[in-house]
């Protein structure tokens, strides 16, 4: 047998010549390796071009109509997040504008409230808003409630100016502790850092592991494939080699485009160690593949394999902690995203682009990324081991039996 590089037979670039000419024929693999996807996050980046939210409508009841009401809406309208587009005349007509989902919240200015503002009193401006879209609510309620904050600050520390006091004393008086709130990363609240970089890799690591199953599966429905495999690379070993080595070259490439229309159109900071990244990628790569290798091994079925990288991976989004803080999930849940590598691969890429975190911080992640590699190729290895036993005492017995005839027959020959 010809060998390769460290003793592996270079039957494995036979199976990967096959492989890749198998790739571009068909057209199931060929939509589940590069248009899928493409498609996929090519729209997923037209959703979140603008990256922070704009203009959503708001609508406002002014009861006051006062200099201070007037000034509070164009403060409120002056806002990048808001856009008053509706003024109703009571309370129930602001309601059924957020249950129609005309407008995404209702400013409500009270009676009196210049009149109770100058007199030292605190009178209360309300905004209701639909919180069930939580991103939605935060975004209009931080913007008016900030401009409404600012105004109001205003008109106290000039009421307390014209009875005398001075800017220092009347902003201590108004304000006596000031918080400042300084976001270290992401201060735009920007979603194309925030959540499409996340989404991304929770999507593509669906179609690496699908794409897997579906291959290999082509191959190893009965142990006659497999044997077919095996011996045009000259192993088991070389054979998965070569078997899964076009596709992690194909992913590897089509991540590289969506990181390339990241970094380099939409704007997201590249602020850590490109090396690092690059190994992340290979890892998560190789960790979706061998999930996928590992489903289809186990059930010997390519719809039953497809149906449970689906179940395992689907809901990957839900477990990687970007909307909902893993701290606060149960033992069940963490322990699930802990299996699935978009988790691991989503933390390095949020440390090495966004965070920018030293490499020492980053290496725990990676590594979890890279046990993760192993256990499973083990696990594969021990799959097909167990799998080839059955024909390897076949084989063996009729080699046996084979050697006991041709002794019978030279015994009996004089």
């Amino acid at each position: 047998m010809t060998m390769g590089t460290r003793g592996l037979p270079i039957g494995w670039r036979l199976m990967a010549w096959r492989e890749w000419r198998l790739l571009w024929r068909s057209p199931v693999l060929l939509t589940l390796t590069i248009i899928y996807p493409l498609i996929l996050m090519l729209m997923l980046m037209l959703v979140f071009q603008a990256g922070v939210p704009q203009q959503l409508p708001v609508a406002v009841l002014d009861q006051d109509n006062s200099d201070l009401s007037r000034h509070l809406l164009h403060a409120v309208a002056a806002t990048p997040e808001v856009a008053i587009t509706d003024s109703v005349h009571d309370l129930r007509q602001g309601r059924a504008l957020i249950e129609g989902g005309r407008v995404r919240g209702l400013l409500y200015l009270p009676q009196h409230l210049e009149r109770d503002l100058l007199a030292g009193q605190r009178p209360e401006v309300v905004f209701f808003y639909d919180n069930q879209w939580m991103s939605t609510g935060g975004i209009v309620a931080r913007g008016v409630m900030q401009a409404v904050t600012e105004v109001t600050a205003e008109m106290r520390v000039a009421s307390r100016m014209a009875q005398g006091e001075s800017m220092a004393h009347a902003a201590m008086a108004v304000q006596p502790v000031q918080v400042q709130a300084s976001p270290l990363f992401n201060p735009a609240l920007n979603y194309v850092h925030f959540l499409l970089a996340a989404l991304l890799p929770a999507v593509l690591q669906i179609f690496i592991a699908s794409t897997t199953a579906y291959a290999l599966g082509l191959d190893v429905r009965t142990r006659y494939r497999l044997r077919v495999m095996r011996r045009l690379a000259g192993g088991v070993w070389p054979a998965m080699v070569g078997k899964l080595l076009p596709y992690t070259v194909v992913f590897l490439l089509v991540l590289a485009v969506a990181d390339g229309i990241l970094f380099g159109v939409m704007g997201v900071p590249l602020r850590g160690s490109l090396m690092v990244l690059l190994v992340a990628a290979v890892g998560f790569v190789l960790a979706s593949q061998l999930i996928g290798a590992l489903v289809v091994l186990l059930v010997r079925n390519i719809s039953t394999a497809l149906s449970l990288v689906a179940v395992l991976m689907a809901p990957a989004f839900g477990f990687m902690g970007i909307g909902f803080p893993r701290e606060g999930m149960n033992l069940f849940a963490q322990l699930w995203g802990y299996l699935i590598p978009g988790t691991w691969f989503m933390q390095i890429r949020v440390d090495q682009t966004v965070r920018g975190t030293p490499w020492e911080v980053t290496v725990w992640p990676l590594l979890g990324l890279l046990v993760m590699v192993t256990l499973l190729a083990w696990m594969v290895i021990l799959r097909l081991i167990v799998w080839q036993r059955p024909w390897l005492q076949t084989r063996t017995t009729r080699r046996a039996k084979s050697d006991t005839s041709a002794a019978g027959e030279g015994a009996a020959t004089p």
